[in-house]
């Protein structure tokens, strides 16, 4: 406990608080914490408006300065003592290390002085409404040699323009595609139906016959190629052309009511790139429709992909079922004649996968430095051997047990031990030229090991005290 008298020194951030001090180079009166307050101004005081000043009250132990004032000195004086508090709630914080977590931060207000330091700082503008500046203005042309994550994709004449859309569900034609950036979005877009034949956004041109500069700044272009072209019907019915000749809109009275043939539904992009950040290859497919005045406003969907040169990704056609309007999966089955030996390194390979690993993490934050913290993973390897078989990996069985560490308040999960178990069975040899279907699966279990929570109490308090030998006497 610390006393001191005429001064108030910062002996920390609790002793610099004060919540009374509301007059800023003035003494607020009754304000003893108020550091322009003088022994002048005690005079006047009839008591301590806050008479104790805490810290952050979530803290079990948190400093407190309790402030007084003594008359019987002339002039009078200030007194404040410095103590420690302790917090009876079981829902309190022991230690932080991270201070600033508990207080707000007051954001930078931006002006005159620091625009510019904040400007270097973001990632810049987000996009605005459409308006008359054309396109080219808006955004500034990256002088890097290749592309990078994020950057606009750059044209012979401003950017490769993706549909999307802003603040409403509206399409703007003023967002530019940026590299490496997957998208699919939808977007309605109000039409005219009389004038569909002069709506760009309509026409599969506006989308085919952009060229993409290689790199930015490169005199490189790559043309944008129409891979396929399918038409949906009235009633929904889907027909792929055979040839990829550019359609333009086309108005059509039907009776009472006017239809607009080749209007773009769908668009979809798929770029190649290099590992040098430069665009090789863009195909592009369309999904053309016919458009009546029942389904003004228009609405079309845009997806734009990225793909690796050199690689081969595979599509899926949902996960784990299949998506509607997505094609169904399906492939062919190759059939050769392979050594057991053979066939069983390449079924022990399938199942290991690449790189299988060695250790694992007990935690999700576990720092790789801290080797001796991880869990090595135990590998068994079970067998059933026959006379004239082959033995074949049939199954790999990881087992993950884990158990909840920590307070009962917030366990967290920890991992203790991981097993790996191969399980191989035999099968009888083959002969020449007949067929087999093997079938191998990988299971993962993950078994909860904790154990019991115990309530903890101290012991009862034990009476040891002896009677005097004659106590109960003359009765016993």
């Amino acid at each position: 406990m610390i006393t001191a008298h005429c001064s108030l020194d910062l002996l920390g951030s609790v002793a610099a608080l004060c919540v009374c001090d509301l007059s800023p180079a003035e003494c607020d009166v009754n304000c003893c914490c108020d550091p322009d307050c003088s022994s002048v101004d005690f005079s006047v005081f009839s008591a301590c408006s806050v008479p104790v000043v805490t810290g952050d009250s979530q803290f079990c132990s948190q400093k407190a300065v309790i402030y007084s004032l003594n008359f019987t000195a002339n002039p009078p004086q200030r007194v404040f003592k410095l103590v420690d508090q302790i917090n009876p709630s079981i829902f309190c914080i022991h230690i932080t290390n991270y201070k600033p977590a508990l207080s707000f931060i007051n954001p930078e207000v931006p002006d005159e002085n620091n625009f510019d330091t904040l400007m270097k700082t973001s990632d810049g503008f987000t996009l605005n409404a459409e308006s008359d500046i054309s396109f080219t203005t808006k955004l500034d042309i990256p002088t890097t040699a290749k592309y990078k994550y994020g950057v606009p994709l750059q044209t012979s004449d401003s950017f490769l323009r993706f549909p999307s859309s802003l603040t409403s569900s509206l399409c703007t034609d003023n967002n530019p595609a940026a590299f490496l950036v997957n998208q699919a979005v939808r977007c309605t877009r109000k039409i005219n139906l009389e004038q569909c034949e002069e709506i760009e956004a309509l026409s599969m041109d506006f989308y085919s016959s952009p060229e993409i500069l290689r790199a930015p700044d490169s005199r490189t272009k790559v043309p944008i190629t129409v891979q396929s072209v399918i038409i949906q019907s009235l009633n929904k019915t889907l027909t792929r052309r055979e040839d990829t000749d550019v359609l333009q809109p086309a108005l059509v009275n039907a009776g009472h009511f006017h239809l607009c043939m080749n209007v773009v539904l769908e668009v979809k992009y798929s770029l190649t790139y290099t590992d040098r950040g430069e665009v090789t290859k863009a195909d592009l497919s369309f999904l053309l429709g016919t458009v009546s005045s029942v389904v003004v406003p228009l609405q079309q969907k845009f997806e734009i992909y990225f793909l690796q040169e050199n690689t081969k990704p595979v599509p899926l056609s949902g996960n784990p079922g299949y998506v509607v309007g997505l094609p169904l999966a399906a492939g062919f089955q190759l059939t050769g004649a392979l050594p057991c030996r053979l066939v069983a390194q390449k079924v022990k390979n399938l199942l290991w996968g690449q790189g299988f690993p060695d250790y694992v993490a007990p935690f999700g934050n576990s720092q790789a430095q801290d080797v001796l913290d991880w869990v090595p993973i135990h590998f068994i390897t079970q067998s059933f051997n026959r006379k004239d078989s082959c033995q074949l990996p049939g199954a790999l069985v990881i087992e993950v047990k884990w158990t909840k560490y920590g307070s009962l308040l917030n366990p967290q999960a920890k991992i203790v031990n991981v097993t790996a178990n191969l399980i191989s069975s035999s099968f009888p040899e083959a002969n020449s030229g007949n067929e087999r279907t093997i079938l191998i699966s990988t299971a993962v279990t993950f078994v909860d090991v904790s154990a019991p929570a115990e309530a903890g109490f101290r012991a009862p308090p034990a009476i040891n005290a002896r009677l005097p030998f004659n106590f109960f006497f003359p009765f016993v």
